[in-house]
Formats: C-alpha cells, sequence, structure tokens
C-alpha cells in the first residue's frame, strides 16, 4: 500500500500546552539580544518558533522549537526541547550566549538548565533559527556552524535531516516523550538493530524490541511496505555508515512535517494540510505490528481472529495458555526434521506468501535458485526466503515476528518434516522436495517426480475444465436458482401461511430471487461485512432504492427460532436510533432479513481502523454515545415491550449518513414481562468480552447485562481499543486496563489521541469514569440507562459515584467454534457453557 493511501484526517496535536505568546519576535541571538520567557525567536520563513511553553496545569517552562502554524489554539508541534529533563520552575527563563560564546538557559537566579557545550574557542557568536527549524550557532561573521539542535533530537526527525541511528546509545537518538504533556526521556528508543541488513527499531527502556521495520532491500523496508524510496514520504539507507535519510518532497513549498517516537511507542508521521495537522502515518497500525506478537513459529494475521496461528507443522508450546489468548509462549515443531537421516524421506518446505520476514536472519549474497540448497545443507536452517535486491534469507533455530501481509511481503520457506505434507504434489501446500545433503545426487529420481507432477497437473486441469462447462451448462438450461427438492421451506411456511410475498406483522415478505437481483447475485463486490450469523450485502431495489441484505450463514447456528425471534422483536420497534428492517425472506435454508442501508457501516469498522477513526471526532463520539443510549432506553423503558438485547457491541452499532448510531442484530434479544426484572437461561448467547459477569457464569440477564455491555463499548469508543488489544501489558484486557489507570489516575494513556482535545478533558474523563460504572462486578452497582443518560448530561464528574472494580479482570478466551469477525469478535450459540467458562 502506497504511504499516500494511508492518509487520514485527525484533528489531534500530540502535545497539548497553553503557549504565552511574544512580546516581541526575534531573528537571533547575540552576545547582548536575550530571549526572555515569552519572547520567540522566528525563522525567517515564519514555519518554526524558538520559545518556551509549558504543560497545562503546571508551572514547569521548557525551551523549544515548534511548528508556527496553528500555534494560537495551543496545539503546536514541538519538535525540540532543550531542557526536557531540567524544567524551569517559572516563567524567568532567559536564554542567552554566556561568556564563553556557549548557548545557555539560566532562570532568575542566574542557575544554567541547560547549555550547548561547545568545546571552540571563538571570539563572538551568534544565534539564529533556520528555515528548516534547525537551530545554530555560528562563530560571528562565518555560515559554518560551531552546533547545531539537529545533532541533539529530542523525539523528531524533519525532511532532510539525516539521523545516523548507529548510534543508539547517544545524544543523537530519538526517544520519546515521558507523556503527552511530559517532554522528558521516556520509555522509547528509535535505534538501529545489529542485523547483517539495514533495520531499525523501537526498544522500551529495557531494550527489549517493541516493533521493528524489517530489513531494507534498497527500495523499501520489508516489514514497512509504505517505506519506499520512490514515495514523496518515506526513508532511504545510507549502507555506508548505517544513518537513515528522511526523503524530501520536492516541491516549490516544501511540506510541513515530521516522524517523531510518540510517548506510547508508535513511530508517527504527520503532516499540515493547510487546516491542521494530520497523522498519516504510524507503525502500529493493528496489534500484528507490535514484535513477536505471536510467540515463535507463528503468525500474526489482524484481518482473522484470533490474530495468532501456529505455522503449518507447529503446535502451541502451552495450549492452555494460547486457548486463553497468551500467545507470549509461541509454537513448537509438531514432527522432528530428518535433516540427513538416511531410510527415510527428506524434509520439504512448505511456502506461505506476502510474509513479514522473521527477525535475525543470516544474509548470504546468492541467487534464488540457491537458497534452498543452502538451507538444506544445514541441520539448524529451518526457513529460507529470495528477495530482490538482497538475495538469500536463512533463519536457524527460530522464527520470531511474522505477520501477514496484503501486498509487498516476502515469500517464506519453512522447513518442514516429509510427514508434515502429506499428498507431495498437492498443490495445496505449495511444497517443494528439499534437496539436503543425502538426496543431492538422486538428479534421476527427481526427474520421475517431475514427469509424474506434470501428468497430473495436465489431467486436474483437464478435469476442472470439464466440470466448468457442465456448470456453465446447467446453469444456462436451467437458470440461476437450481431447486433440488419439492419440499423447500418457505415464508408462507413461517409466517402463518403467508405466501412468499406479503406481509407479517405489517413487515413484508420477499422473494428470494428479488435479492437475488437486488446484490447481483450476492456479489463479493457488494459485501458490506461480516455480523454475528452471517454476511450483509449491499443491494438496490428496482425503484432505486438502497438496502442492506443480512444473508444468515447456514453454519452460523442460529436456527429458524432466532430467525423469527428477530423478525418479531424488531418488527414492533420504531426509534431513530434502532436499524429499520424492511423486510424478510425465507427460501429453503436461506434466512434474509432486508434493513435499511446504513452509509457509515457498522461502529466497529470506524473506531477501530487506523485510518477511518478519524472520522469521529470527539463531539461525535459523545453523540454517539448519547444516541446508543437513548436507543437503550426505549428497549428497556420506552417501547410497547421491554428487550433486553443480550449482543450489544460496535459490530451491531450502525452508523448512518450523518453518524448517528442506530442498534441492530435482535437475533438474540428477550422480551420481558412489564414486571419483569431478571431472567435465567441455560443457553448463554452473545459475545465473550462484552457480556457481564453474571450471563456469562450463571446465565441471568436483564437490564443491567445490556447496561454491562453499554460500558464496555463505550469504553472502546472513548479509546479505540479493542478487548483484545492488551496483549503486551501487564493488564489483560480493556476493562483491568482502564481500572488500573483509574487506581494511577492517569486515564490519558487510555484516550485515543486522534479524538483528544483539551478543551474535552474533562468530559472524556467523565465518560470514562461513567464507562467504570456500567461494567462493575455485580449488577446492583450498575446504573439503569435513565440514570446513564443523566450521568452523562452532569458537568461535573465529582458528583458521580465512585466506581467499583469490574468483572473480567483475567484473560478472556474466544469462543472456539464462533464466527469470527473484524478481527475480534466471537458470537455464536451455546460457545459459552455454565460449568467452564471461556471468554476472549
Amino acid at each position: 500500500m502506497h504511504l499516500k493511501s494511508a492518509i487520514y484526517y485527525t484533528f489531534l496535536s500530540i502535545s497539548f500546552f497553553d503557549f504565552e505568546f511574544s512580546l516581541a519576535e526575534f531573528s537571533s541571538i547575540t552576545t547582548t539580544k536575550f530571549l526572555r520567557d515569552p519572547e520567540t525567536l522566528v525563522s525567517n520563513n515564519a514555519n518554526f518558533k524558538l520559545g518556551f511553553f509549558g504543560p497545562t496545569n503546571s508551572t514547569n517552562r521548557y525551551l523549544g522549537i515548534w511548528y508556527s502554524e496553528n500555534d494560537s489554539d495551543g496545539m503546536s508541534e514541538v519538535i525540540w526541547v532543550a531542557n526536557r529533563d531540567s524544567p524551569l520552575k517559572d516563567s524567568s527563563g532567559v536564554l542567552k550566549i554566556s561568556d564563553d560564546m556557549n548557548l545557555k538557559l539560566f532562570d532568575s537566579n542566574n542557575s544554567i538548565y541547560w547549555s550547548s557545550n561547545i568545546p571552540y574557542d571563538v571570539h563572538s557568536s551568534i544565534a539564529r533559527l533556520l528555515d528548516t527549524g534547525n537551530l545554530v550557532l555560528l562563530p560571528d561573521g562565518s555560515d559554518t556552524s560551531i552546533w547545531q539542535s539537529f545533532d541533539h533530537p529530542t523525539d523528531s526527525v524533519l525532511p532532510g535531516r539525516k539521523l545516523n541511528l548507529k548510534k543508539s546509545l547517544s545524544d543523537d537518538t530519538l526517544q520519546s516523550w515521558m507523556s503527552n504533556v511530559n517532554p522528558s526521556r521516556g520509555r522509547y528508543r528509535l535505534i538501529s538493530l545489529p542485523r547483517s541488513l539495514p533495520e531499525f527499531s523501537i526498544v522500551d527502556d529495557t531494550n527489549e524490541i517493541y516493533w521493528r521495520s524489517g530489513p531494507w532491500n534498497g527500495y523499501l523496508f520489508l516489514g514497512v511496505p509504505d517505506f519506499r524510496s520512490d514515495a514523496h514520504f518515506g526513508f532511504s539507507i545510507d549502507n555506508h555508515n548505517g544513518s537513515v535519510d528522511l526523503l524530501y518532497k520536492e516541491e516549490d513549498q516544501p511540506s510541513l512535517e515530521r516522524y517523531f517516537v510518540n510517548y506510547d511507542g508508535r513511530l508517527l508521521q504527520k503532516l499540515w494540510n493547510d487546516s491542521n495537522w494530520e497523522i498519516i502515518w504510524q507503525s502500529l497500525g493493528s496489534a500484528c505490528d507490535v514484535y513477536g506478537k505471536c510467540g515463535k513459529f507463528a503468525v500474526c494475521d489482524p484481518k482473522k481472529a484470533p490474530i495468532c496461528e501456529c505455522l503449518k507443522g507447529f503446535v502451541p508450546k502451552n495450549d492452555g495458555e494460547w486457548r486463553q489468548g497468551n500467545w507470549s509462549n509461541g509454537c513448537v515443531r509438531r514432527t522432528t526434521l530428518q535433516c540427513h537421516d538416511t531410510g527415510v524421506k527428506p524434509d520439504r518446505y512448505f511456502q506461505l506468501k506476502q510474509i513479514k520476514v522473521p527477525d535475525d536472519f543470516r544474509w548470504i549474497s546468492a541467487g534464488p535458485g540457491d537458497c534452498e540448497g543452502l538451507c538444506s545443507k544445514t541441520c539448524d536452517c529451518t526457513a529460507y526466503t529470495s528477495y530482490i535486491g538482497i538475495g538469500c534469507m536463512l533463519w536457524n533455530i527460530s522464527l520470531l515476528d511474522i505477520q501477514q501481509f496484503s501486498t509487498d511481503g516476502a515469500d517464506l520457506f519453512i522447513r518442514l518434516a516429509h510427514s508434515e505434507l502429506p499428498g507431495e504434489h498437492s498443490a495445496a501446500y505449495r511444497g517443494r522436495l528439499s534437496r539436503s545433503c543425502t538426496d543431492l545426487n538422486h538428479s534421476g529420481e527427481s526427474g520421475k517426480w517431475k514427469v509424474r507432477t506434470a501428468l497430473i497437473v495436465t489431467m486436474s486441469a483437464l478435469l476442472c475444465g470439464i466440470l466448468i462447462f457442465i456448470w456453465w451448462w446447467i446453469v444456462r438450461k436451467y437458470g440461476r436458482t437450481v431447486k433440488t427438492t419439492p419440499t423447500r421451506t418457505h415464508s408462507h411456511d413461517i409466517f402463518g401461511g403467508r405466501g412468499q410475498t406479503g406481509e407479517f406483522h405489517d413487515l413484508p415478505l420477499f422473494e428470494f430471487e428479488k435479492l437475488v437481483n437486488a446484490t447481483n447475485n450476492f456479489s463479493l463486490i457488494n459485501k458490506l461485512g461480516q455480523g454475528g450469523f452471517g454476511l450483509v450485502y449491499k443491494g438496490i431495489w428496482e425503484d432505486g432504492q438502497h438496502i442492506a441484505v443480512k444473508r444468515l450463514s447456514k453454519a452460523s447456528g442460529q436456527g429458524l427460532q432466532e430467525f423469527v425471534n428477530e423478525v418479531v422483536v424488531i418488527s414492533k420497534l420504531q426509534h431513530k436510533n434502532l436499524v429499520k428492517l424492511l423486510g424478510c425472506c425465507v427460501d429453503g435454508e436461506e434466512k434474509l432479513l432486508i434493513y435499511e442501508l446504513m452509509p457509515n457501516k457498522s461502529l466497529d469498522a470506524i473506531i477501530f481502523d487506523p485510518v477511518h477513526r478519524n472520522m469521529l471526532d470527539w463531539q461525535k463520539r459523545f453523540e454517539i454515545i448519547q444516541g446508543i443510549c437513548r436507543g437503550l432506553l426505549y428497549l428497556h423503558r420506552d417501547s410497547r415491550l421491554r428487550i433486553i438485547h443480550r449482543d450489544l457491541k460496535p459490530s451491531n452499532i450502525l452508523l448512518d449518513e450523518d453518524f448517528n448510531p442506530k442498534i441492530s442484530d435482535f437475533g438474540m434479544a428477550r422480551i420481558f414481562g412489564s414486571k419483569q426484572d431478571q431472567a435465567n437461561t441455560l443457553r448463554v448467547v452473545g459475545t465473550y468480552g462484552y457480556m457481564s459477569p453474571e450471563y456469562a457464569m450463571e446465565g441471568q440477564f436483564s437490564e443491567k447485562s445490556d447496561v454491562f455491555s453499554f460500558g464496555v463499548v463505550l469504553l472502546q469508543i472513548v479509546s479505540g481499543k479493542r478487548n483484545n488489544d492488551f496483549q503486551n501489558h501487564t493488564s489483560l484486557n480493556l476493562l483491568a486496563y482502564t481500572w488500573k489507570l483509574w487506581n494511577d489516575n492517569d486515564m490519558h494513556p487510555l484516550i485515543d489521541a486522534t479524538s483528544f482535545k483539551p478543551c474535552f478533558e474533562s468530559q472524556i474523563l467523565k465518560c470514562i469514569q461513567v464507562g467504570l460504572l456500567c461494567v462493575q462486578e455485580s449488577p446492583v452497582d450498575r446504573p439503569n440507562v435513565s440514570e446513564l443518560i443523566s450521568m452523562l448530561d452532569v458537568d461535573d464528574a465529582k458528583n458521580l459515584p465512585l466506581p467499583k472494580q469490574p468483572g473480567f479482570t483475567q484473560r478472556e478466551v474466544c469462543c472456539k467454534n464462533g464466527t469470527l469477525q473484524n478481527g475480534e469478535e466471537c458470537c455464536s450459540l451455546n460457545c459459552v457453557s455454565l460449568s467452564t467458562l471461556g471468554g476472549r
């Protein structure tokens, strides 16, 4: 994916400061002209300012450089900080050229807080802020700098800046801020990995790798396909000294941008778009980008759930922990390699396509045809690949940090015992015979296999052609729908004797053929997404009306009872925050529901997507929270029926053209009597991670069960995080992570940075507190929906009760046989038993 396609919009600036503006702006600092707080030094092109700033609610003051664009609202992009670890305690700071011709920062007591520390002996010097954002100290009358801020970066690198990452422990290293409001040295650094090919990574304060780029092939980093040498925004490598050059966009008016290590460990790229700063790329686009997410001998695929899977021929090292979502121990080989043993069939190779190559390889400059032989010569060699611009990469012993890409990945060949690939010529395995040391002379036998393989492939192709022709002839003769049995179930069999068309509870019944035509035979092009019990397609009626067709999967587990239940329930409900059901259809095993089309799809498709989440600023997110509350209030109290939804989650919250939320998917809903407060079931259904403890473990559900689910959804709207995004944290899930931050009295790491603005901070913190009140362990402690609406309208969170510990603070396990969707959710019938609780 080209980097420019990753551009998405945000109103965020990572540094939230109240800037005091200068009484005067200077162009230079001399031995007689000082810079005092709150004065600023401005570059000639007016793009950069050097001055003093301080975080909100703090007297600490820092000397720094920031982009001058949009700095009037306290949202400036700080690119360099002089005294990051030695803040001034008040606004008495002054920057001057001292007697030894160094730049020094003093307070009112003449204490030194920072110095340029140049060893040169000069008689006079002058400091200027260049148009590149570089603060330089020059001997008076000379254009050659004796000191420059570019040689001492903090967390940022600008276009045209060369960064020598081999100085991993030097002053040249990019190091994150401590937090979004504290510029002191944080946990994360950008360094060069000691590998045989250029590669860089983010490491934490224990020197553990948090993210890595993958090796450079002269064109791109194999772990970051967006970083291309021909891209307008990207890196190039100087192989002679390991330094990294940030490419400069060739335009008359260069763009305002920066790469920086964020306080949470992400490498970010931000760009000024004439109105605000946008995050257009980030290193951690998904949970799979975290280094070693799935452990050894496992591949991480962000489009699957669970995201981790053992490689072919490998099994989890600890099956119990693996099922609980703790993948750190990885996988182990199921069958020992034969290596050079005589009398047994040789090892073979299994091909994985479009892969981020594992870490810690051995590089050999050799042709593609030589890589397999080189690997097979050594018993320790477990995999190989050949890549243009690199040659052969071989891996010994273990394979760590493998990720599945959609494009621009490498083909990785994994060495397996012969028995792990049954059917030696099966194209499905893409396996190839390993020419180990003991079989390099068996060229005659190899030739026989080639002849047999060619014959099998030819016959298979011929058979496929015949089958395709027969199918085409049947479809042409009998039409697209071939009815194989006269005893099909139709709408009239279910809905009280009506025909295939008609009405049921004032709800239209449609013919299956009409839906086939509306969706272009359920074309994949019209697929909108995957719900808990089937696929959802976009369709168009003959009159031009757009619809959404939910086609229930035959293997989903939802039978006629759940289908009829959804039709009965939703046909009686009318509210602006509930999705409108237009009709239904039953034809044989086909069960379909027709809804109004929601142009912006579901909430999970927005808030969990690193690109689309920027479509929702905080104001819109808060309106969505309020809308969900109003929909729940209608279900619980205001409708003709009292409805408990039982499966409230982001994928069941649809968004219309104005991002108004509409609750959907009522297949699991239950109707309560007017005086009924609670019900029990032996058939626990729904999505674990959103189910309340009393429902998941005891089968008890009530209004408070939906409130618990709403609390999880609320915290996800605030954070933009899935329940399983905490594999790399000591906290086991979203609720435990939020509770830890609550007890630490620091909620900022939870808040989605793309929606945060200081002016909304109190409202966001209030929502977090309300979310924690919703997910308390005991249903008695949770508020009802009418109380929730009142809480959200409260201006001062001090008037809210303090939350107690949430339920489910241990690792949750995803339902093993559930319908999985969107990389997270697992929803099926009977996927959680009452005797053995499995979480996600």
